[in-house]
């Protein structure tokens, strides 16, 4: 038989294999009844002509789609706007595999609330993506959720010891032993105090980047002083005050590692102590307000994570996993990225956020 041209078809592979179109489609989708010489032939014929099933169409044939929940911060961080728009995105291209995404806006600082949220949730959902606190309430509530069948996967902080099916975000360790190297090098050997503005060392990302950067620093930079951290839950205003007091507290500090978000109010602090010339400042997450204070020499060094690329695979692994289909751990492993003033890429131009039904609980945040 000759090679078809063009996209191949289910029709195409039972020819192929010489048999009839309900057969190869029993093949195909693993149902039983075949024959195993029969089931043989067509899965050589799948392999000789390349065919691959067409996921979105069988769905339809069989009416049936996947409807998903993603739990994100309630506020104004502007890491989390961008999630936010990537998720409106990735919700547009999974419509065309008929799957469909809801919003739903929490304090993530608030365990009693994202508790609250993750145990509400009606059946209806397949799959759940929520950037997580790693406290019991919410753990209880990931298992609970994975028991009646529906897959969790955590978004940017992780729930390690829950039964959530993946994690989608970086290797936080990693990153804050990433901060840690470019801050003890970047000093080059100068002692003094290091301040570290935390949003809450209860987000796991939070205290495994902090846990990260002390690594480093206590192991290969001795004249380096790691000072207790401080708390701004995200927030601006809140943050600014925190970095405030440090900056009055202690005149021979060097260096401040933000680990997570409110980075205008820290740089406002910086700003406004007459510090941003020699005070080295390391922070996460590379948006429109850290690019400007790299650019004006406030800020020296931002480790960042894709925010498009984490939307994108939160959804194709709830589609992989409520679907049946392989998960490539490669393409969904999310890479440390690093800026200083020289290497800022051009910003980039969001497409319109698709609309998504969406819910806010009370709370706020600040990036």
């Amino acid at each position: 038989m000759a090679r078809p041209t063009g996209k191949v078809t289910l029709e195409d592979v039972a020819a192929e294999a010489g048999v009839s179109l309900a057969t190869a489609d029993r093949v195909v989708n693993k149902r039983a009844g075949v024959r195993e010489k029969t089931a043989a032939r067509v899965n050589e014929a799948v392999l000789k002509l390349g065919y691959r099933p067409d996921i979105a169409a069988a769905r339809l044939a069989r009416n049936r789609s996947f409807r998903f929940a993603f739990i994100l911060p309630v506020g104004d961080n502007t890491f989390m706007t961008q999630l936010t728009e990537q998720v409106g995105v990735t919700a547009a291209w999974l419509a065309g595999q008929r799957a469909f995404i809801d919003t739903l806006h929490v304090d993530v600082f608030d365990p009693d609330v994202i508790g609250r949220t993750l145990e509400r949730l009606p059946r209806y959902y397949d799959g759940v993506a929520v950037v997580a606190l790693d406290h019991p309430r919410v753990r209880a509530a990931i298992d609970d959720l994975t028991a009646r069948g529906t897959t969790v996967v955590t978004l940017v902080s992780d729930v390690p010891n829950s039964r959530r099916f993946h994690y989608v975000g970086i290797d936080n360790p990693a990153a804050g032993r990433t901060a840690g190297t470019l801050m003890g090098r970047f000093l080059g050997g100068k002692k003094g105090k290091i301040g570290i503005v935390a949003g809450s060392l209860a987000l796991r990302d939070h205290a495994e980047r902090y846990f990260g950067f002390n690594q480093v620093i206590a192991g290969e930079f001795p004249k380096l002083e790691i000072l207790a951290p401080v708390e701004g839950r995200d927030e601006r205003a809140r943050s600014e005050a925190v970095t405030k007091r440090l900056l009055a507290k202690h005149p021979d500090l060097v260096g401040i590692y933000s680990v997570g978000a409110g980075n205008r109010g820290i740089a406002s602090a910086i700003e406004s102590a007459g510090r941003s010339a020699d005070l080295l400042w390391i922070a996460h997450e590379l948006t429109a307000y850290t690019r400007r204070f790299l650019l004006l020499g406030t800020l020296d060094a931002v480790i960042g994570q894709n925010a498009g690329h984490e939307a994108r695979s939160a959804g194709r692994v709830l589609l992989a996993q409520c679907s049946g289909e392989r998960i490539v751990p490669d393409q969904e492993t999310i890479g440390i990225d690093i800026f200083v003033r020289g290497n800022i890429p051009a910003e980039p131009a969001f497409a319109a956020p698709v609309e998504t039904r969406g819910l806010a609980v009370a709370g706020s945040a600040g990036r």
